[in-house]
């Protein structure tokens, strides 16, 4: 019984990951999203003026 569900979880699990991953993937690499990623990339680098507070 553990031998088999053991197979079935890592058979399964190994496609699950390699599914999740290749969505992600296609998430980041999608054209509509470039302006949103290049824009959070570009964050750290903006220069703001320090408020008077």
């Amino acid at each position: 019984m553990y031998a088999t569900l053991s197979s079935f979880a890592q058979t399964w699990g190994l496609g699950l990951f390699v599914t999740m991953f290749l969505v992600a993937l296609a998430y980041a690499l999608w054209p509509a999203n470039r302006q949103m990623f290049d824009h959070a990339a570009q964050l750290p680098l903006i220069d703001k003026e320090p408020s008077d507070d």
